[in-house]
């Protein structure tokens, strides 16, 4: 088995080394994230207010889930949805569509009442530059929403096929492409860094059940990642065939990774209405 390249990040890009937009089932898979963890994302966004005329950001979009309930559910007056890759992505009534890289200055321009981006940045390199510039494009008195993800495995979590298959993925994405939730945690202290008042957060953790939305984005994500999980050193490929069967086994007994929430407010009121286009 090849060695794991321990603590260096790869420099690689999501999209492009693994979790190719092309691939076949691509879609279905960013699907079943969203059915896993749409309700708590809208649950949230709502609770802090997102409604009627709002203007709304979306970063990196995916299948344009969350925009598409912020307007239909949530009823805001709009919602710019940015990807990298905007294939999966329609315009509608409401729903601006921008293919572009958010690493690059000046992605978008404007402000908005809300700036959302879920499972992004623990993707990219230079999280503390992004965090500071996706609070820019906060309007006063709006609101910046982030989400990652946090691995709740630990060195005294019992060992299964699930654990083992995790800690290969953890260790293979960010050999590969540079993924790190380890800081993760530290969301509302950054959030706070970029000047954000009302700073909170929160983790939903969705049951690992047969045939769940979550257990099946899990086991098509160990499958477009299989190369680098197997690249670690971790596991074999007969180790992340194993830990695909006991997701959808009665067997299975373990939290998966989490969704950690944080959210920051701008400083200052709304008072001219062209501020915030």
């Amino acid at each position: 088995m090849a060695v794991s390249r321990g603590d260096a990040p790869g420099d690689g890009r999501y999209g492009e080394a693994v979790f190719r937009p092309e691939q076949a089932g691509e879609g279905e898979r960013i699907d079943y994230g969203a059915l896993a963890y749409d309700d708590m994302t809208i649950a949230r966004l709502r609770a802090l207010g997102v409604g009627a005329g709002w203007r709304c950001l979306d970063v990196g979009a995916g299948t344009g889930a969350v925009a598409l309930r912020l307007l239909d559910e949530a009823g805001v007056e709009s919602v710019l949805a940015v990807d990298r890759d905007v294939r999966f992505l329609t315009g509608r009534p409401g729903l601006d569509v921008l293919e572009a890289d958010i690493t690059a200055p000046d992605f978008v321009r404007g402000r908005f009442r809300l700036v959302h981006a879920r499972f992004v940045l623990m993707h990219l390199p230079e999280r503390d530059r992004l965090i500071a510039a996706l609070a820019e494009l906060v309007a006063p008195g709006g609101v910046l929403v982030l989400s990652d993800a946090v691995d709740l495995t630990s060195d005294r979590t019992p060992g299964t096929p699930y654990t083992m298959a995790m800690r290969a993925m953890w260790q293979g994405l960010r050999d590969t492409i540079g993924t790190d939730v380890t800081w993760v945690p530290s969301y509302p202290q950054l959030l706070r860094g970029v000047g954000l008042l009302s700073v909170a957060a929160e983790i939903h953790v969705p049951p690992l059940l047969p045939g769940s939305a979550i257990s099946r984005f899990w086991a098509d994500t160990w499958e477009r990642s299989r190369a680098a999980m197997i690249a670690t050193g971790l596991v074999d490929d007969a180790a992340v065939d194993v830990a695909i069967r006991y997701l959808n086994s009665d067997e299975c007994a373990a939290l998966s990774a989490g969704m950690l929430t944080a959210w920051g407010w701008k400083p200052g009121t709304e008072t001219d209405t062209e501020a915030s286009r």
